[in-house]
C-alpha cells in the first residue's frame, strides 16, 4: 500500500502523543520521588526548568540541524533519544545518584521532545489539503489525548501494580515512540513553505514587530498552560490532601480532557471563528481557571478551577502557530523554532515561578495565583494584533 499524507499526519499525531508523555509522565512521579529518594520541592522544581531548558537549545538549534539531516533523519532521533530516556528512568536513579539519575533520563527526553516540538507542526503545515488552522489544532489536541492516556493507563498501572514498581512504567510507555519511530521510516515528508533557499524571511524575521508579539504570546501561552499543568497532580494529592489516583483523575486528567476539548472543537469548528478573538475570550477565561483553582476553599472546586484552565488554554499554542502563519508567511522552519523556543520559555517559567513561590510560602495555592500574571500578559499582546497587517 502507498503511504498518503494522511499517514504522514497520523503519524505526526503519534509524535504529539510521544511529547506529552515527555512532558507529563515525570509530573505524575514527582511525589514518589520527593517520598523514595528524599528529593526535595525546588529539586523536582529543577527538574521541570532543566527539562523545558534543554528543549529551548534545542528549539534554538533545529533549524541549522534539520537543514542538514532533513525532517525524516531529525524525527528518528528524536524518536530514538526519547527512548533512551524513558527506559533510563528503570535503572539510571539505582546506578547513580537518584537525582541525578533522574535528571540525565528527563535531559534524553527533552532532546527528543524539543526537536519533536520543531518539527511536527510543520510538517502537519506542508501536507496537502485545506481549513489548516483546524488540522493544526486538531493535530495539537493529540497532545491532549496522549496527556490523557499517560494519566488513566498510569493511574490504573499504580492501582494494580502498586506505586512501589512505578520503574516499569517508563519503558512501557517507550513502546509509543518505538512504533512512531518506525511508521516514520515510511511516510511521506513535504517541501516546508519557506524553506527554500530564495526566502529571505528568516533571515529578517527579528527586524519585524509582529513576530515579536507572536514571540511573546507563544511564551505566556507555554507558562499559562504548564504553570498548572506540571503542577495539578501534586497541588491536589499534597495541597489539597486527595488520594493520588483522586487526584490524578481530577487534576491532570481533567486539565488535559477539557484541554483536548477545546483544540477538538477548533479543529471541527475553527473556521467559522475569529482567531483573535477566540484567543482573547480564552485569556480572559484562563484568568478565571487560575483564580478558581488557587483561592477556593473547596478542594472539588480547585480542581473544577483546573479544568477550566485546561480548556482555557488549549487553544493558546496551535492558535498562535496558525497566526504565524498567516501574518509570517514564508517563516518556515525557523520561524515554527523560534515560537517553540519562546513556548518552551513559557513552559519553563510558569512551572518554575509556581514551584519557587511555592517553596517560599510554603503554600502551592500562592504558587499558582502568581502565575496568573501570564493570562494576563496573554490578554494584552493578542489585543495589540488586531492592529497589525501580515509582513
Amino acid at each position: 500500500m502507498k503511504l498518503q499524507a494522511k499517514h504522514t499526519v497520523y503519524s505526526c499525531y503519534l509524535g504529539y502523543v510521544t511529547q506529552a508523555i515527555v512532558n507529563n509522565l515525570p509530573p505524575l512521579l514527582f511525589l514518589t520521588f520527593n517520598r523514595e529518594f528524599a528529593i526535595s520541592l525546588d529539586r523536582i522544581s529543577l527538574l521541570i526548568t532543566v527539562n523545558f531548558c534543554i528543549q529551548i537549545l534545542v528549539d534554538f538549534l533545529s533549524p541549522g540541524v534539520i537543514k542538514r539531516t532533513g525532517y525524516r533523519k531529525a524525527a528518528l532521533c528524536s524518536f530514538l533519544v526519547t527512548i533512551i530516556g524513558l527506559t533510563g528512568f528503570y535503572y539510571l536513579p539505582f546506578l547513580l545518584d537518584p537525582y541525578v539519575g533522574i535528571l540525565i533520563s528527563m535531559v534524553f527526553n527533552a532532546i527528543g521532545g524539543g526537536i519533536l516540538e520543531v518539527i511536527v507542526s510543520p510538517i502537519v503545515e506542508a501536507c496537502p489539503g485545506t481549513n489548516k488552522a483546524a488540522r493544526m489544532s486538531m493535530l495539537h489536541s493529540f497532545y491532549c489525548w496522549g496527556h490523557m492516556a499517560v494519566v488513566l493507563l498510569s493511574t490504573l498501572y499504580f492501582t494494580l501494580a502498586g506505586i512501589e514498581n512505578w520503574r516499569l512504567l517508563p519503558p512501557l510507555w517507550a513502546l509509543v515512540p518505538l512504533f512512531t519511530l518506525f511508521a516514520f521510516t515510511k511516510v511521506p515528508i513535504y517541501a516546508i513553505p519557506g524553506d527554500d533557499e530564495e526566502t529571505k524571511l528568516p533571515k529578517s524575521i527579528f527586524r519585524i514587530k509582529v513576530f515579536w508579539i507572536l514571540f511573546f504570546v507563544m511564551i505566556c501561552a507555554g507558562a499559562s498552560e504548564q504553570g498548572v499543568s506540571q503542577w495539578s497532580s501534586m497541588f491536589a494529592e499534597d495541597g489539597l490532601k486527595v488520594s493520588k489516583t483522586v487526584g490524578d483523575l481530577l487534576g491532570p486528567c481533567s486539565f488535559a480532557f477539557f484541554m483536548g476539548l477545546s483544540r477538538f472543537l477548533y479543529g471541527m469548528k475553527g473556521e467559522s471563528l475569529n482567531l483573535i478573538r477566540s484567543l482573547k475570550a480564552t485569556s480572559l477565561l484562563c484568568i478565571l481557571g487560575y483564580l478558581v483553582t488557587s483561592l477556593s476553599p473547596i478542594p472539588l472546586l480547585s480542581l473544577a478551577g483546573c479544568a477550566i484552565c485546561g480548556f482555557s488554554v488549549g487553544l493558546m499554542w496551535p492558535g498562535t502557530f496558525s497566526l504565524g502563519a498567516t501574518y509570517l508567511r514564508g517563516g518556515g522552519t525557523f520561524m515554527y523554532a523560534m515560537f517553540a523556543l519562546a513556548g518552551d520559555v513559557g513552559c519553563s517559567a510558569g512551572p518554575g515561578v509556581v514551584g519557587i513561590i511555592s517553596q517560599f510560602t510554603g503554600k502551592m495555592n500562592l504558587g499558582i495565583l502568581t502565575a496568573i500574571l501570564f493570562p494576563v500578559g496573554m490578554l494584552i499582546l493578542v489585543s495589540l494584533l488586531k492592529r497589525q497587517k501580515p509582513a
